[in-house]
C-alpha cells in the first residue's frame, strides 16, 4: 500500500522524482504508469495494472453512460502513459502540469493504490479549506475506522 506524504520537486522538464519511500511498492507494478486527473487540480500517478482495472470496470458500462463519458473525457485530456526513468522520475503531462501549477515544490501523497501530486501551496490550502466534517466522521465510524 502507498501511504504517507513527502515533499518533492518538479524539475524544469516537468518530471517529479518519486520519493524513495514509495519506490518499493511502485516497482512491484513495473515501470509504466498512467498520470492523469479528474479536474486538473492535481496529478494522480496510477500503476498501469491499477489503471487497467479501472478501465475494465468502465468498459462494462454503456458507451452512452454520461458519467463514464465525463470521466474518460477528463482523464484522457489530462492523461498520458509514462515510464519511471532511471532516476526514479515520472513526467507530468504538459496540459496537467499547467493546469495544476506543477512547478517547484510539490506534495506527493500515497492514496493506497496510487500517488497524488499537488502543488504544495495548493495542497496546504485544500487541507485547510476541506476539513473532516461531522458527516465524514459518521461515514468513517460506520466503516469502523
Amino acid at each position: 500500500m502507498l501511504r504517507g506524504s513527502h515533499l518533492a520537486t518538479v524539475d524544469e522538464k516537468g518530471r517529479v522524482k518519486v520519493p524513495a519511500d514509495f519506490l518499493p511498492e511502485l516497482r512491484r507494478y513495473g515501470k509504466q504508469f498512467y498520470v492523469t486527473s479528474e479536474n486538473g487540480d492535481y496529478a494522480r500517478i496510477y500503476p498501469m495494472k491499477v489503471w487497467d482495472e479501472i478501465e475494465k470496470k468502465l468498459a462494462k458500462l454503456s458507451s452512452h453512460n454520461p458519467t463514464k463519458q465525463k470521466f474518460l473525457a477528463r482523464t484522457n485530456y489530462y492523461g498520458q502513459v509514462v515510464e519511471l526513468d532511471g532516476q526514479d522520475r515520472v513526467l507530468i503531462p504538459p496540459v496537467l502540469r499547467e493546469s495544476a501549477q506543477m512547478k517547484g515544490e510539490v506534495s506527493v501523497s500515497g492514496q493506497l493504490t496510487y500517488l497524488e501530486v499537488w502543488n504544495h501551496a495548493r495542497y496546504q490550502e485544500q487541507m485547510k479549506n476541506n476539513p473532516i466534517t461531522a458527516e465524514d466522521a459518521k461515514v468513517l465510524d460506520e466503516l469502523g475506522i
